[in-house]
């Protein structure tokens, strides 16, 4: 029986981690892996330009990284910072009158200006549509050209010789996300850029796809746990995640993953002391190898998610007694510090973006990842009165749907993209993985919900806020009127109803630890309900609980790695630890 849920939760894992994900012959599959590789190139070409300029070495450069960043997965505009911003600025700079685009040498360039072009489309700006305009009526009025790209990224291909290419592609990549040079005159960055461009035709491609969904099964009725209910459901989950450990990891076989490790390390580490001998020694074994991944730069992690695997081992070694660990977690902190969305990486306080923290690679931040960083940052030791607190205000509020405080507006392809006022909170400033609400006036407004409001009322605290202050009251009033434990509250249900599943567990580990953080222990509902919520959230979590592993899973929605047994056990017993605190 043991060896068949271990042999369950490893197939579970492979299916939701696609850093794992292997074709028929058992070989990994990078081409899944196109977007986060490109998060890492992304970084690399960023670092190389001049902030001074904004140029990233000549005309053509510049002009191929921007089509780069705007062709990216994740399709890098102007309002992601200076390093498009700039970029554009000093490419429109050697445009001449008659729309051409200039080389170094002050010369019309045909090939520069082709590309320029793309360029631009890339960027799409209202304001620049007369430059674009004259940039194509100059190309007009020239002698056809070869396309500058051809022989440079290859043509559109199909399976399977799209495959062998993008595997050709990255391999040839280096650990610091760049591509090297191999032809005559070409920098390794133009060369980096035309890799990234050439890989991002087909992210799409090979994309997983989802499988087919299974009915949705309702979470049941539930009721209020005491103490005694919740350790028992603790040691029967612990039980579970021994069983499913390999010295100390955690992971598909033979494929240990930091973040999964990081994340039920710390969650072990919520059980009462003394603990089981097993338990204990999976605790120590774990910490001491995710101390053994820490790069010099103090992150910790396998290549991926660097902020969000850093920020979980260090709450996971916080925990801990051990110097060697104090050490590491020091380190650690001066990385997620290095992060942040400020003045020191081109940002000013005026930018959408300013003050947060993201994946570490993607150069787009986001509150899930910020909270978890400033929690990780105040498990550090991390001085209350730091400036990365002070800063990081500014990127809550335009989370935050409350329009005295949230300053975004975005033209989103003519539909303008603006602030509600709820109090809750989207995903990242003018966007939200709950979707939109579309006012009558035409603009939209991002939906707020469960998981990312409790985010934002944890983060506002410890950034240093009040509860009397109007933004926090804000918060704390959207969660009073929508404390629900049967769903992530705030989805759009009407198309899909499983929608409202996402990220549950998420979600019931964000409400316990920000109510701790924000010190309530009850909330009073829109009825005016008053709730107990430690031991109504043990009470659903209990409920949900697998009777025959002891593991959790979100069955309905496996979104976000939720349907992984392993990390949901983790979210469930950090959850009935927060529970258990006074």
């Amino acid at each position: 029986m043991f060896k068949a849920l271990i042999l369950t939760a490893a197939a579970v894992l492979a299916s939701t981690l696609p850093c794992l994900a292997q074709d028929p012959g058992g070989r990994p599959g990078p081409e899944t892996q196109i977007k986060d590789s490109l998060d890492g190139t992304i970084r690399w070409m960023r670092a190389q330009q001049d902030r001074a300029t904004g140029s990233y070495g000549d005309p053509l450069t510049t002009a191929l990284v921007l089509c780069a960043l705007g062709e990216s997965p994740r399709k890098y505009r102007e309002p992601d910072g200076y390093f498009v911003r700039g970029a554009l600025s000093y490419l429109l700079s050697h445009q001449d009158s008659d729309g051409a685009f200039k080389d170094g040498m002050n010369k019309a360039n045909a090939k520069l200006t082709t590309i320029a072009v793309r360029a631009l489309f890339s960027h799409q700006n209202p304001e620049r549509k007369k430059a674009y305009a004259n940039a194509l009526i100059w190309l007009g009025k020239q002698d056809p050209i070869a396309d500058p790209f051809e022989g440079l990224i290859g043509p559109d291909l199909e399976q399977p010789a799209a495959l062998k290419h993008v595997r050709s592609l990255l391999a040839k990549r280096k650990g610091d996300g760049s591509w090297p040079s191999t032809i005559a005159g070409r920098t390794a960055l133009a060369s980096t850029a035309l890799a990234a461009i050439d890989l991002s035709r087909y992210e799409k491609m090979f994309r997983p796809a989802e499988g087919p969904q299974a009915p949705i099964v309702p979470l049941g009725a539930f009721t209020a746990a005491d103490k005694d209910r919740v350790l028992i459901s603790m040691q029967k989950g612990a039980a579970f995640l021994v069983r499913v450990a390999e010295d100390g990891k955690f992971g598909a076989p033979g494929h240990p993953d930091a973040g999964l490790t990081s994340m039920v390390i710390g969650s072990l580490q919520g059980l009462p002391t003394p603990r089981d001998a097993a338990v204990q020694k999976i605790i120590d074994d774990g910490l001491d190898w995710l101390v053994s991944l820490q790069k010099e730069d103090g992150s910790i992690h396998q290549g991926m998610l660097a902020n969000y695997v850093t920020s979980s081992s260090i709450m996971a070694l916080a925990a801990s007694d051990k110097p060697n660990h104090k050490a590491a977690v020091k380190k650690a902190q001066g990385f997620l510090l290095g992060l942040q969305a400020d003045e020191g990486e081109g940002y000013s306080e005026g930018d959408r973006y300013y003050g947060g923290i993201g994946y570490g690679g993607d150069e787009r931040p986001d509150l899930s990842n910020l909270q978890m960083a400033l929690e990780a940052l105040a498990a550090s030791g991390l001085e209350e009165d730091h400036e990365a607190y002070k800063r990081v205000v500014s990127f809550l509020e335009r989370c935050q749907n409350r329009s005295e405080s949230n300053d975004v507006r975005i033209d989103d392809g003519g539909v303008i993209i603006t602030s509600g006022n709820d109090g809750g909170s989207g995903y990242m400033p003018g966007d939200s993985k709950a979707g939109f609400l579309d006012l009558e006036n035409g603009e939209r407004v991002p939906r707020s919900y469960g998981s990312m409001t409790y985010a934002l009322l944890k983060s506002y605290v410890l950034a240093g806020l009040k509860k009397d202050d109007p933004r926090v009251k804000a918060a704390y009033s959207w969660l009073e009127k929508n404390y629900t434990l049967d769903v992530n509250p705030g989805f759009d249900t009407s198309r899909d109803a499983r929608a409202a599943y996402q990220g549950i567990f998420y979600y019931f580990l964000a409400m316990s630890r920000a109510l701790n953080t924000y010190g309530s222990d009850e909330l009073t509902d829109a009825a005016g309900v008053k709730h107990a919520w430690k031991r109504e959230l043990a009470g659903r979590l209990i409920a949900m609980q697998s009777k025959e592993s002891g593991s959790w899973s979100n069955r309905n929605a496996p979104r976000w790695w939720e349907g992984n047994p392993i990390l949901a056990t983790a979210y469930a017993l950090s959850t009935l630890a927060e529970t258990l605190k006074e």
